[in-house]
């Protein structure tokens, strides 16, 4: 089974799946986090994020490695753990450059949908319901207002130790907005046949409660 939650920046589609994952007993994979470790390779090469084919190279040369951990998932390439560092404010400033290119998309769908075709998965992206995996039994779109958004990408940041201001977190949230609408190649879009879900004025809980009985309603029916 697939449950599949797409969303924009900020929307909590990563805590939320994660927290989904773990009521459902099924592995989490942060679709997201391979273009941060293709974006962190490519900065630590030296390589242009408007550099699509080289991109794709990198993308292509390094075995990107995922596995189910206590809380999440972490993601190596080569052996190397990058879980923390991709969550650096300079990947973070280029990853939607990066996840931009039809050619890197290619290569990290191709690697998502081989993780994906084996066992049972809560994924959280931008494309997951409608181009990495269309068929998924559960597809949730995830999306809360900008403020908000913003509100809690400031909470999360000043809880690493790596606070910004509100202003700018918000503007970055809203320029990534615009980058994910509005990319050639898989572009942020709810699928036709997701279900909306408007997390502004809803806790954590209250939304895993939901989408973990959408998802048992799936399962149950599936058994029939």
């Amino acid at each position: 089974m697939i449950v599949a939650i797409d969303g924009p920046a900020g929307a909590g589609k990563s805590t939320v799946a994660r927290r989904v994952a773990a009521r459902l007993g099924m592995g989490y994979l942060d679709t997201g986090a391979m273009y941060r470790a293709v974006t962190f390779l490519a900065v630590r090469e030296g390589i242009d994020s408007s550099d699509g084919a080289r991109l794709a190279d990198v993308a292509r040369r390094h075995r990107l490695q995922m596995r189910p951990m206590h809380g999440g998932m972490a993601i190596a390439a080569d052996g190397e753990d990058l879980s923390a560092a991709i969550r650096t404010a300079t990947v973070t400033a280029q990853v939607s450059t990066v996840a931009s290119h039809p050619a890197v998309r290619a290569v990290v769908t191709a690697t998502q949908r081989t993780v994906m075709a084996r066992g049972s998965w809560v994924c959280d992206g931008r494309d997951i319901g409608t181009i990495v995996w269309p068929h998924a039994e559960l597809k949730v779109f995830l999306t809360a207002s900008v403020a908000e958004r913003a509100r809690r990408r400031f909470a999360e940041l000043s809880a690493r130790g790596t606070p910004e201001p509100l202003e700018a977190v918000q503007a970055a949230i809203e320029q990534r907005d615009h980058q994910d609408t509005t990319r050639a190649a898989s572009p942020l879009r709810a699928a036709d046949d997701a279900v909306h879900l408007d997390t502004s004025a809803l806790s954590i809980d209250q939304v895993v409660e939901t989408i973990v009985g959408w998802a048992s309603g799936e399962r149950e029916g599936a058994r029939r």
